[in-house]
């Protein structure tokens, strides 16, 4: 089935277009015109859009005003119970009659009037069946079967959706009940968490809407808990299929689940008109795409995880941008030439910050061409070592400084890295013939080819040589104990968890204790203090 929807182009003009697929979702950050972007979608035809806004009322009395279905449905769609032209009304008591409609800022609270249009379409339900049944009866035919209501379909999504819940109806009155303790626990719908009266609320709202109608949701995510989220929306979607539902949102998590959506980014929203861009045929990671679109900021992917010390550091040092933990290294690299080769679908710089590890200067050099650069220390752990922040922690804990630098510089110099030189030595012949492994090229015209490139590529790799190299390297930096270079071939990830009782803290705190110190009172000294080792190609 196909469906039509529009959009505005950047000037304002209606666009039509067409999904295969029955949700759209339409995402972007804080103050980029969605809610308003709603707006406009259902001003175009106030007849075919159907919008539940952002400001909605979930709070209801117990006993609920019974109507017919064609005033509750009135009061539900336009706000009244008499809409003959809602065209020319605009949904005036629905968003309100002042000079400029409140189509974003209004309360809409309808809890009652949607519970009320509910109860009368499953009477019409019923009662039509009771008629067919009688007739068929009168003429002597097979009795038809009964029809899945519009309440018995409410219970099915229910179930699907909170399934340690039973929602019930006993006289036009809503329950919710469970078991506890072989018993159950019963209480009114009116006594329902904001989590509970939402699924009813939305739930009721989808199921009594007229056929074909373009279902516009405003913060689907509002009062419901992510893990229930995507199951309403899905399950609501499979009992409509007949609309199309379009999303308005900033929660990427549920963007990028509703895997099977279009989705649409806000780029920019000057106030009267919008920039849109369509994501489609991609090939990237669907969240992360969906979270940078939304953050606005110059983008850095980084090494670890989300509470890693590389986050952390880089969080702070480059508190302009956008941090984005990926892992591993091979992640960064990746990431950053897939969001570089799609600049069309950001504005915004993207850059990569890996390691240094063991990588030879000719292989940094290859990186940087492609917005990935190298720390100027091994490994970000390293970054705790460097002798300008080792001065400055000596002094915030009352050590002497000289006595301290020099205790940290002998350890990390003369008894790790001198006991260690041997298994870095090996450790960096091993990568430098990864890295020639994995840059080389294999021809893929037929297997003859690829067998003969592949064995040009193993002749040119000479072991004894790269050998011999990163010993000369490793050797020449030991035997000239310059500290700097020590950390910039000394890939060690516990050494700066071994350094701290030279400064009178724990070892195993004095990582911890520079970051809490990073994030509050000696900002700007520790940012001085590692800025000369981080790369001047990303500006600051």
């Amino acid at each position: 089935m196909a469906y039509t929807y529009w959009l505005p182009d950047e000037s304002g003009n209606k666009v039509d277009y067409t999904t295969e697929s029955n949700s759209v979702i339409i995402v972007g950050a804080n103050g980029a015109g969605k809610s308003k972007l709603g707006a406009w979608i259902e001003q175009r035809d106030f007849a075919k859009v159907h919008r539940i806004a952002a400001q909605r009322g979930i709070s209801f009395n117990k006993n609920i005003p019974l109507k017919n279905y064609t005033e509750a449905e009135n009061l539900v769609l336009f706000g009244e119970s008499d809409a003959k032209n809602p065209n020319v009304y605009k949904k005036g008591n629905r968003w309100g009659w002042n000079e400029h409609a409140e189509y974003t800022t209004r309360m809409i609270i309808d809890f009652e009037y949607v519970l009320a249009a509910l109860l009368a379409m499953n009477a019409n339900e019923e009662h039509d069946y009771v008629v067919a049944v009688k007739e068929a009866k009168v003429n002597r035919e097979t009795y038809p079967n009964p029809p899945t209501t519009v309440i018995e379909k409410l219970f099915h999504i229910w179930d699907e959706v909170l399934p340690q819940r039973k929602l019930s109806l006993e006289d036009s009155k809503f329950y919710s009940s469970f078991t506890k303790d072989g018993d159950e626990v019963k209480y009114s719908a009116t006594e329902m968490s904001d989590g509970e009266r939402s699924v009813l609320y939305l739930a009721a709202q989808v199921l009594c809407v007229p056929e074909n109608k373009i279902l516009i949701m405003d913060e689907p995510e509002l009062h419901l808990h992510p893990s229930i989220m995507n199951r309403l929306w899905k399950a609501l979607e499979q009992y409509r299929p007949d609309c199309l539902f379009i999303y308005i949102t900033h929660d990427l998590q549920f963007a990028s689940m509703h895997s099977h959506a279009e989705k649409i980014w806000i780029k920019e929203y000057d106030g009267h008109n919008w920039k849109l861009q369509i994501i489609e045929g991609i090939d990237l990671p669907e969240e992360l795409l969906l979270e940078i679109m939304g953050s606005r900021k110059n983008v850095i992917f980084v090494e670890g995880e989300r509470n890693s010390y590389d986050t952390q550091l880089y969080s702070e040092l480059y508190p302009d941008y956008h941090i984005v933990p990926c892992g591993s290294c091979t992640q960064v690299i990746a990431r950053t030439k897939a969001f570089r080769n799609n600049s069309d679908l950001h504005e915004c710089q993207v850059y990569g910050i890996i390691d240094r590890d063991y990588r030879s200067d000719y292989e940094i050099e290859k990186y940087k061409e492609q917005g990935i650069y190298t720390i100027g220390v091994a490994e970000v752990e390293n970054l705790f070592l460097v002798e300008e922040l080792i001065r400055l922690m000596a002094k915030q804990f009352g050590e002497d400084v000289d006595v301290a630098w020099h205790n940290v510089k002998q350890y990390v110099v003369e008894v790790r890295f001198n006991n260690q030189i041997n298994g870095q030595i090996c450790e960096s012949v091993v990568s430098e013939i990864k890295y020639r492994l994995s840059s080389a090229e294999i021809s893929k015209v037929d297997e003859n080819k690829a067998k003969e490139s592949l064995e040009t590529v193993l002749s040119s790799i000479d072991y004894d040589q790269i050998k011999t190299t990163q010993e000369t390297k490793f050797q020449q930096v030991l035997d000239e104990g310059d500290y700097t270079n020590v950390l910039r071939v000394f890939n060690q990830k516990s050494l700066s968890k071994s350094i701290g009782h030279f400064l009178g803290v724990d070892n195993r705190q004095y990582c911890e204790k520079v970051i809490n110190l990073l994030q509050g009172i000696k900002h700007d000294e520790i940012v001085s203090a590692l800025s000369p080792y981080l790369p001047t190609e990303i500006p600051r």
